[in-house]
């Protein structure tokens, strides 16, 4: 749907523009560009080794060796470049050309060549004139493609055959209206986008109830379709409403950015096909890259798979024990909130003689009646836990991350406490930072939850695998301790 049909159309509470059909998402781009650049240093090893061996009139030498070393710095480059999201899909259909980042990271490049050619002593094979040739014909070839793929992915664009699925963009009916395709290609890389618009109501009452319900079908939209951005174009001066929906989006695990509003565009001269960079402040960052969760998904794969290979006989005994010791189901299920705020079903072995799972749940405290003999032992040795290691294989939970909570209990902790929310930026955890640090059994307070809040959204900060490491042994140790286990 045109821009200018959304104008016409007054309704408030509905996304009142669909992208058009594409053939393929643009989540495809990042995959065949690094490709693209590695086919040409390789190209330019062999044309530039071949070539200056033609020009000095001697013998060609085996083109391994110009294979070896193309490939060397395909592998060079592209992990570099790639680092620096240079191949993620809104950047690269930009109209601008990395000139300055393609030089600087090619000519390291050269020198890392130059000293693995030095240390390696390979220069019998390679000759320092064929090197020279590539140093020089491989950069014109990176320059090139990326003209070419910008073109490639602009007319790809324009045509609507490649589109973002992952941005979606709120904002003010008359600052969208007043982004036209160009903007929004240098915005977001694409000329369509997914655009939730504000309500118009002059009513204040009326409009604040309308956003709210457009917010809410925004971030619907994002969790079913696993978004990575949202895109605010909202005056500036309206600070109000900027707030306001910052604080309704803020339970999504997503990149938040405030686009420059019309005032701003006019006084800094902002032309979308001559704007070298583009101002866009960002108000709430995503937690982990994509890099960062598949290095996570992966470890969690791993080290559960052994976990419960080790574990597997303890399991089984454990199950035949609480099938004999009081009458119920061997596996307790409950309703959890995890990533996104999405809702899953959790794996414990049950310790008590009650099930509970819906608005009311009582937690267990200290010499808690409900809590069965064997549920008891269970409970002081952490051993209930264990059937979440099928939680995590099946992606619901990661083994560390802020521990979820009964569904009543999230509802009331996110009234009270505004960050609370930001523990569903991540997926929810066997064990913790906040857990390995004291922070784990009942929150009968809210100082306690307030203290387990504040370490998990330390560990949301900060994660890195050394971290979670860490976190694998003090736990560990933590068990050992028996701190607030009951």
């Amino acid at each position: 749907m045109s821009i200018s049909s959304e104008i016409r159309d007054e309704r408030p509470l509905e996304n009142l523009s669909s992208p058009r059909q594409t053939n393929f998402s643009g989540d495809a781009v990042p995959l065949l560009l690094p490709i693209a650049d590695g086919v040409v240093i390789l190209v330019s090893s062999l044309l530039g080794g071949i070539g200056y061996q033609l020009l000095a009139q001697n013998p060609i030498p085996s083109i391994a060796s110009y294979l070896a070393v193309g490939l060397v710095a395909s592998l060079i480059y592209i992990l570099r470049m790639n680092g620096k999201g240079y191949y993620v899909f809104p950047e690269c259909a930009k109209p601008r050309i990395e000139l300055s980042e393609v030089l600087v990271c090619w000519f390291t490049t050269s020198l890392l060549l130059a000293l693995f050619a030095f240390l390696l002593k390979v220069g019998v094979e390679y000759s320092r004139g064929s090197f020279v040739a590539f140093s020089l014909l491989a950069p014109i070839g990176l320059l090139g493609m990326r003209k070419i793929t910008k073109l490639v992915l602009a007319e790809a664009i324009s045509r609507g055959s490649i589109g973002r699925r992952d941005t979606v963009m709120v904002g003010d009916f008359a600052e969208i209206a007043a982004l036209g395709p160009q903007d929004l290609l240098a915005f977001f890389g694409a000329t369509e986008i997914n655009r939730f618009i504000l309500s118009r109501e002059e009513d204040a009452a009326v409009r604040s109830a309308n956003d709210s319900r457009i917010v809410n079908s925004a971030a619907t939209f994002v969790r079913h379709n696993n978004c990575r951005e949202i895109l605010l174009a909202l005056p500036w001066d309206d600070t109000d409403r900027i707030e306001f929906v910052r604080e309704q989006i803020k339970t999504l695990p997503v990149t938040a950015r405030l686009l420059p509003d019309m005032r701003v565009r006019n006084l800094t001269n902002f032309t979308s096909s001559a704007r070298q960079r583009v101002l866009a402040i960002e108000i709430q960052r995503a937690p982990l890259s994509l890099g960062q969760r598949l290095i996570k998904r992966t470890m969690d794969i791993f080290l559960a798979g052994l976990a419960l290979i080790f574990f597997l006989p303890i399991m089984t005994l454990t199950a035949i024990a609480i099938k004999f010791d009081s009458p119920g189901p061997v596996i307790f299920r409950q309703n959890r909130n995890g990533f996104n705020g999405r809702q899953f079903v959790i794996f414990k072995f049950r310790t008590m003689t009650v099930q509970e799972n819906g608005s009311t749940v009582l937690q267990a405290t200290r010499d808690d009646p409900r809590v069965t003999p064997i549920g008891r032992l269970l409970r002081s040795a952490s051993l209930d836990e264990l059937p979440q290691l099928l939680n995590v294989l099946k992606g619901d939970m990661s083994l560390i991350g802020p521990r979820p909570h009964a569904l009543a209990h999230d509802s009331y902790f996110e009234n009270v406490l505004s960050d609370y929310a930001f523990r569903h930026h991540v997926k929810p955890g066997i064990t913790g930072w906040a857990q390995c640090n004291g922070a784990r059994g009942a929150t009968p307070s809210i100082e306690h939850i307030s203290k387990r809040v504040k370490l998990d959204l330390w560990y949301i900060n900060n994660w890195s695998v050394w971290l979670d490491i860490q976190i694998l042994i003090k736990t560990f140790l933590e068990v050992l301790r028996k701190r607030n286990a009951y």
